[in-house]
């Protein structure tokens, strides 16, 4: 009977390695796998997301989650992207904040003092409003609208007659008067991810803020500056569109907290219209305003093409 090789100690050790050797490639290949597939989820993913825009013959598409171009004298839809889903709206709320302040018909002269009380404790935004800088409403209500200041809307909605919770109050109850049936509100800035709304909701207010002659010019002006502390405290919009010479808007407000991403609506002139544009959750810093330009090129050669059939 034949007996079983006896393996040195050197022999064995190369066995064991080879073992590892092969485990580790194993690995490897099961790592490399699962990467390709997540490469593959996130391009799914993407598509999914990312949508063309009809009528174009190159790839053109919105990054935005929620989309809707509206014709805003007739209402038609132009085109729509999710519509209906609520989402987190950020410092689009300001929008309303400045309708119930101007509706209120409160004295915008009267001069308010900026309070501890106004600090953001959720989001811990910054602010070059100190504790005891003293501002008129009107100009609370200019960077509000203008430069998205969370302590102007803050301060806005705790100086109301019966404080930040009759003024929340009102806001609710002027969104219900409008139809708006989508929307939230809990505070006057935007800083609760709690304060949300829909696209068709949102064109909705945008209308009724265009009403406005304050919020139609406070919210597309360049810039501006106020006195605090006898020193000049300079601003300009958050939405860059204003200063773009191409561009006719009649009303603007950008959004941003993580939650509701990248936000913006605007009344806009495109192709011998007015347009309302709403633009929610857009994925990156600049995705809104690509979206914007986007889908002006698109009206603007679609209204040159002419109709079809």
């Amino acid at each position: 009977m034949q007996k079983e090789p006896v393996m040195t100690s050197s022999e064995r050790s190369l066995h064991h390695l080879e073992k590892i050797v092969a485990l580790g490639a194993l690995a490897a290949v099961f790592a490399l796998a699962i990467g390709f597939a997540q490469a593959a989820d996130a391009g799914a993913e993407s598509k999914k997301t990312a949508t063309k825009l009809p009528g174009r013959s190159e790839e053109v598409y919105l990054r935005s989650a929620v989309v809707l171009v509206q014709d805003a004298a007739s209402g038609e839809t132009l085109f729509a992207k999710n519509q209906a889903a609520v989402l987190p709206i950020a410092s689009i709320t300001k929008l309303m904040t400045a309708i119930v302040v101007l509706d209120s018909g409160i004295n915008l002269e009267q001069r308010v003092v900026i309070s501890g009380e106004d600090y953001d404790m959720l989001k811990g935004s910054r602010s070059r409003l100190r504790p005891g800088t003293v501002l008129t409403r009107d100009e609370l209500l200019l960077l509000a609208l203008m430069s998205s200041e969370n302590r102007a809307a803050a301060s806005l909605g705790r100086t109301f007659p019966g404080g930040t919770e009759a003024f929340v109050a009102a806001m609710n109850a002027k969104s219900a008067a409008l139809g708006m049936l989508d929307t939230r509100f809990v505070d006057a800035t935007g800083l609760s991810a709690a304060n949300v709304s829909s696209a068709r909701d949102l064109a909705r207010l945008v209308a009724a803020a265009h009403e406005h002659a304050r919020i139609r010019e406070y919210s597309t002006r360049e810039s501006a500056t106020v006195q605090a502390f006898g020193r000049p405290l300079a601003y300009r919009n958050t939405n860059g569109l204003v200063r773009d010479s191409h561009w006719e808007i009649g009303l603007s407000k950008t959004g941003y907290i993580s939650e509701a991403g990248r936000c913006l609506v605007m009344r806009v002139r495109m192709a011998s219209r007015e347009v309302t544009v709403v633009l929610l959750d857009s994925w990156g810093r600049l995705s809104r305003v690509g979206d914007a330009n986007r889908i002006k090129k698109w009206l603007e050669s679609s209204s040159a093409a002419g109709p079809r059939g």
